[in-house]
């Protein structure tokens, strides 16, 4: 079974416009309500992908029973810890000559919602996926995925974590099954910059040094990079198609590689990612199983 955590889900408000003008009413030309959080999105995408998956996290106030009812809604199992105090995050999304974000902070995570998380990941057994995925709210301490991986240490799973910067490098000791950096958060963790497929690879294998198992590195339109933990490099092109929407496309990604891997084959685990990613990306919302297979078979022509 496949778990995914949502430290600070939101319902997400994107509304299309013309142009933005600070200090004057602007008008929408077309609007709409999205659940999401990170470990929401892989759960949506991997539904489409035939994949079960059961949702873990926080919520709080009426939003956070939209949310709740949302993912339940989507025929996904949701077991959220309910906050006594707050509400999950409206984040708005303005899509007008450029994208710009208002995210929300979101409710406090207080110490005694956070072991009821802990009680809920001693469950899990071997072979099961947790992916943990984003930022960490800021009423939690910036060390919890590392105290995750060491309280879940020896049970035998496979742990996918999507994040950046020290959160990433904190977790590498406990030799995670997947990370996914982008190129640029890749070149960050080292201080340099890389634009070559030859410079990735290089990179993501200092990571698998540091514990690291298999280092998924995504490119935007330059496609993505897989080094696999048998060592071997595999390279995907991009998909083709119109970019509308950035938000979800790294979490289309991970849910597609997780839904891929069911074969036990790598590469079409990568392919499979890329198509998951590519059709989030072109799309209003995220990814529908049917164009992520159409962008599939592109990849494999």
């Amino acid at each position: 079974m496949i778990y995914t955590v949502t430290f600070n889900p939101a319902i997400d408000y994107v509304v299309h416009t013309s142009g933005m003008q600070l200090g004057m009413v602007n008008r929408t030309q077309k609007e709409a309500l999205y659940i999401g959080g990170k470990g929401i999105n892989v759960s949506f995408v991997l539904k489409e992908l035939g994949i079960p998956s059961k949702a873990l996290g926080f919520t709080a106030g009426f939003t956070g029973e939209a949310i709740e009812r949302g993912v339940q809604e989507k025929g996904i199992e949701a077991d959220f810890i309910q906050l006594p105090e707050g509400f999950s995050r409206i984040n708005l999304k303005i899509h007008a000559a450029e994208e710009t974000e208002l995210n929300g902070q979101g409710p406090r995570i207080t110490e005694e919602a956070f072991a009821q998380l802990l009680l809920k990941l001693d469950a899990l057994t071997a072979g099961d996926t947790l992916v943990l995925a984003g930022s960490i709210p800021n009423t939690l301490p910036a060390d919890v995925y590392e105290q995750i991986l060491r309280r879940l240490s020896g049970k035998h799973l496979r742990i996918a974590v999507d994040a950046s910067g020290e959160l990433l490098r904190r977790v590498l000791p406990y030799k995670p099954f997947l990370i996914k950096p982008n190129h640029h958060e890749l070149g960050e963790l080292f201080g340099v910059t890389l634009t070559q497929t030859e410079e990735i690879a290089v990179y993501a294998g200092k990571l698998q040094e540091m514990g690291a198992r298999n280092v998924l590195v995504s490119r935007a339109g330059e496609g993505a990079v897989l080094l696999d933990a048998n060592g071997q490099l595999h390279v995907c092109g991009v998909c083709k198609g119109t970019v509308k929407n950035s938000v979800g496309a790294g979490d289309s990604m991970l849910a597609g590689f997780l839904a891929g891997l069911e074969s036990g084959d790598y590469a079409h685990a990568l392919r499979l990612g890329t198509a998951a990613g590519g059709a989030t990306a072109f799309s209003d919302g995220l990814a529908k199983g049917e164009e992520v297979f159409r962008l599939l078979e592109e990849l494999q022509a």
